[in-house]
């Protein structure tokens, strides 16, 4: 099975939400099935087969997040993010300024959703391929 530290790794590659789609291909090698990342402090339980799960420590000091979404203004940080214009740490602080509590990725399906903190459902999106 995967380990945190294999994850590290492909995520350092990662240098802005552009590069995305390339970790995700690569994490799903690794047997990643799905993930859920908590915005408040990065840290992220990851799921595999056969009901295998580990975490990740938080990344950051706790930030708060906005009581009532904002998805207009989410959809704008997530798209500059995805062109590369914001860092990861700017765009999770992004989302808490927005009301995005976590995000859920499944592998199968290549989407990730964003919840709000009250497991609203504020978007899918399909994650390329």
């Amino acid at each position: 099975m995967f380990t945190v530290a294999q994850i590290k790794a492909a995520h350092a590659k990662v240098k802005s939400g552009a590069g995305f789609p390339d970790y995700i291909r690569e994490i799903k090698q690794l047997g990643v099935t799905a993930f859920t990342t908590w915005v408040a402090d990065s840290h992220t339980e990851y799921y595999g087969k056969d009901n295998y799960t580990t975490s990740s420590q938080p990344l950051y000091d706790t930030l708060l997040i906005a009581d009532k979404c904002n998805k207009k203004q989410f959809m704008h940080y997530l798209k500059i993010h995805q062109q590369g214009e914001t860092d990861y740490l700017t765009f999770c602080r992004h989302c808490a300024e927005t009301g995005v509590a976590y995000w859920i990725v499944t592998l199968a399906t290549y989407t990730c959703a964003y919840y709000d903190k009250t497991d609203n459902e504020i978007l899918v999106e399909e994650i390329p391929q």
